[in-house]
């Protein structure tokens, strides 16, 4: 049988096949972005309550309402933005299948999309099934801001969307106020949308403050703002995220969401809600959390001869590792895993056209004691 392929393009994707190939050579996988620390006690006692009290059915289409309410609570107090918990927040199987929904529901065969190179996996693929049409703009290198200037040039009558992603994957850059004023300049007047990938908002360093497109009134009215619980509470196997969007941008997301999954995992839904209004402290203290952790992996790998780039936010550690090998960072990344017995990831995957660049990068959301085991073998080299 002939399949004529949808995405003729796409293979497995570099999570998988680095985490598998870390596997197979009994290497420290700081590929993939999990954590290999447990969740809080408290969350685990709250989903095996829910388990016993019998919410294993399907929860309603658009989340547990317990659930979004403490979302809009959190949201105002976090961000100032009063949002209504049935007409605005809807809680999804994770933060991919939020980014995925909200690409389907407003993206249209002949659409252009505006994406910043480098991205996450999933964003081109789901523009491609929507019909639509990527238009990558890359990040300037070495912190990976944005080149406003030529997304200026790039808009047209056809962009219907532009994605943006901070604390960003996997540079670890950040999106200033200024930088949300400009965008929003660009778009007046416009039916552009705004979809903010925002799934590390609370892991940010050195007193810096996340700027989410919630809290900047222009945008937040066009902007479809997503959120993960799986990056927040250290529950990436739990697959919730949510997102946030103005009342009609939030219905036509549902007509996508509801055919997608319908609903998420019941008895999670409820653990969140119980620990968000117990443990607000939780996210509060992600930063300094995250940081030390950061730290420590710099420290750890100071006497190696990778350079470590600036890194503001999210829990990955970009390096340049030009001074070791000549090898593309397919090859390289390989090449760690199998001899070196530590998995990373090629930067290159998160480009549609890479550059000439020697960058990997590190998952630093790990143990101390993880953390040392791969820095002994790096530093080794």
């Amino acid at each position: 049988m002939r399949i004529d392929s949808k995405l003729p393009k796409v293979g497995t994707t570099i999570f998988t096949v680095m985490s598998q190939l870390a596997a197979k050579h009994n290497a420290v996988n700081l590929g993939q972005g999990f954590p290999d620390f447990e969740c809080p006690q408290a969350l685990r006692d709250a989903l095996a309550h829910h388990v016993q009290a019998g919410r294993n059915q399907y929860a309603p289409m658009t989340g547990v309402a317990a659930l979004r309410e403490e979302i809009a609570r959190k949201t105002e107090a976090v961000y100032g933005r009063r949002t209504d918990a049935d007409s605005e927040v809807t809680v999804t199987s994770g933060a991919t299948e939020a980014l995925f929904a909200a690409i389907a529901a407003v993206v249209r065969p002949g659409d252009e999309v505006i994406v910043l190179d480098p991205c996450y996996d999933s964003y081109d693929p789901a523009i491609t099934l929507s019909g639509g049409r990527a238009v990558h703009i890359p990040l300037i290198a070495p912190h990976f801001g944005v080149d406003w200037q030529r997304v200026r040039d790039t808009l047209s009558a056809r962009t219907r969307l532009i994605m943006i992603n901070s604390p960003h994957n996997p540079t670890g850059a950040m999106l200033s106020r200024a930088d949300l004023d400009t965008l929003a300049e660009l778009l007046r007047g416009s039916e552009t949308l705004v979809l903010s990938d925002e799934v590390y908002e609370h892991i940010v360093f050195d007193g810096r403050r996340h700027e989410s497109v919630l809290a900047h009134a222009e945008l937040s009215a066009r902007s479809f703002a997503v959120s993960s619980f799986g990056k927040t509470y250290h529950i990436t196997g739990w697959k919730l995220g949510y997102c946030v969007a103005p009342p009609a941008l939030s219905a036509e997301f549902r007509k996508v969401h509801q055919y997608l999954t319908f609903c998420s995992f019941q008895p999670a839904q409820w653990a969140l809600a119980d620990f968000m209004r117990t443990s607000p402290q939780h996210y509060r203290d992600l930063p300094d959390f995250y940081q030390a952790r950061r730290d420590y992996f710099a420290t750890a790998m100071a006497a190696s001869r990778f350079q470590l780039l600036p890194v503001q936010g999210a829990y990955f550690q970009v390096v340049d590792y030009s001074q070791i090998s000549e090898r593309n960072d397919v090859d390289f990344s390989r090449w760690l895993t199998e001899s070196v017995g530590v998995a990373a990831i090629p930067v290159s995957a998160f480009y549609e056209t890479a550059p000439d660049q020697r960058l990997i990068r590190f998952c630093f959301a790990k143990q101390e004691s993880t953390l040392d085991a791969a820095a002994e073998r790096l530093c080794a080299i």
